[in-house]
C-alpha cells in the first residue's frame, strides 16, 4: 500500500502565515501614508508589493523554490522596519510563525511518511 494524496501541512500552515502576513504588510501601507514621510507612491508600491508578493509566494509553495522565496519574504517584512518601526516587532514574529510552520510541518510529513513506510512493511 503506498502513501495516499494527502494534503501537505507544511505547506498548508506557510500557506496561512503568508496570508496573514499579506494583510499585515498591507496595512503597513497606511501607517506609511499617515506616520512617515514616505511618498504615497513609495508607500503603496512597498505596502501592496509585499502584500502582494506573499500571496505570490502562497501560491508558489508547491515548490521548494517557494519555500525559499518565503524566507525572503520574511526577511523583506523584518526590513520594512527601517520605514515603519513596528515592523521590526511584527516582522519577527511572523518569520518565528514561518520557522515554525516551516520546520513542525516537515516533522509531521517525516513522521507521516515514516508510518506509512511502517504500514507497508507490516503488510
Amino acid at each position: 500500500m503506498s502513501e495516499p494524496q494527502a494534503r501537505s501541512p507544511r505547506r498548508g500552515m506557510c500557506a496561512a502565515v503568508l496570508c496573514l502576513e499579506a494583510i499585515v504588510v498591507g496595512l503597513s501601507t497606511l501607517v506609511m501614508l499617515s506616520l512617515t514621510d514616505v511618498s504615497a507612491t513609495t508607500a503603496v508600491l512597498t505596502g501592496v508589493g509585499m502584500a502582494v508578493l506573499c500571496l505570490l509566494v502562497a501560491g508558489a509553495l508547491r515548490s521548494e523554490i517557494g519555500y525559499a522565496a518565503g524566507w525572503l519574504v520574511q526577511l523583506g517584512a523584518i526590513g520594512l522596519g527601517f520605514v515603519v518601526p513596528m515592523m521590526f516587532f511584527l516582522g519577527a514574529v511572523f518569520g518565528l510563525l514561518w520557522g515554525t510552520a516551516y520546520f513542525l510541518g516537515r516533522k509531521i510529513e517525516r513522521e507521516r511518511a515514516a508510518a506509512y513506510a511502517a504500514l507497508d512493511a507490516g503488510r
